[in-house]
């Protein structure tokens, strides 16, 4: 006997493999680091000013666009998380780019500090490796092609973690439009204090091969902060 087909708008989410939605979160964060956005931002005499100007524009751009993109309700709306994480990364890139300039240091923006700046407040345990302080210097240690697929892969499965859950909230358009966009506010927030930060300190590449101390300080550094983290509040992972 042949099933009746289920009436229309019965239908639920097909199950979505979170590995397979990593892979791509994946893929698509290092073809998106490897470029550093130009920036027609001048140098300002009040850069953190500046700064705080630009991220609250973008942050509202990152909101509109978020939400509007959120707006598609059922299946449709799965179709829109990647493209909804590539706009929102463009957006927080450029913030990245023109914060910089603002304070004459668009040319020190590599792909490790952009990576960072970019994701650093989403997962720090994928950071461990990739800066360290020093006295009241942010080190930069040179990434392979290798430890930035580590570092992205990381970084990958909690934002598709959470993508999958924003992809839920699709089923309900106008709540999830205004959740989504609320979210997207708050992370370029967060993307904005990451740089300023950065901006307002000295930061370099660290060289290993001419200081090896350097390098086995910075573990040592890093063994120190995970114990401290540990004891105390949790990471962000």
């Amino acid at each position: 006997m042949t099933k009746a087909a289920p009436p229309p708008g019965s239908s639920l989410p097909a199950v979505i493999d979170p590995d397979d939605a990593g892979g791509r979160v994946t893929r698509a964060i290092l073809d998106f680091v490897s470029h550093i956005p130009d920036s027609r931002v001048p140098n300002n005499a009040h850069p953190e000013t500046e700064a705080r100007r630009l991220a609250n524009r973008a942050a509202q751009r990152a909101a509109l666009t978020a939400g509007s993109l959120a707006l598609p309700a059922g299946p449709l709306g799965w179709l829109t998380v990647l493209p909804e994480l590539l706009a929102i990364w463009k957006i927080q890139a450029q913030l990245v780019s023109d914060i910089a300039a603002a304070y004459g240091r668009h040319a020190e923006l590599g792909r490790e500090q952009m990576l960072w700046c970019l994701f650093r407040h989403t997962t720090a345990q994928a950071f461990r490796d990739v800066a360290v302080r020093m006295g009241d210097r942010l080190l930069f240690r040179p990434l392979s092609y290798g430890m930035i697929e580590r570092v992205a892969r990381q970084i990958g499965v909690k934002l598709s973690r959470r993508a999958l859950g924003e992809g839920l909230s699709r089923w309900m358009p106008v709540v999830g439009a205004l959740g989504v966009g609320a979210y997207a506010y708050y992370d370029t927030g967060q993307v904005a204090a990451t740089t300023i930060a950065m901006m307002n300190q000295d930061f370099g590449v660290m060289d290993a091969d001419a200081d090896p101390d350097l390098h086995q300080a910075a573990r040592t550094r890093h063994v120190a902060a995970t114990k401290i983290d540990r004891r105390g509040k949790p990471d962000a992972d």
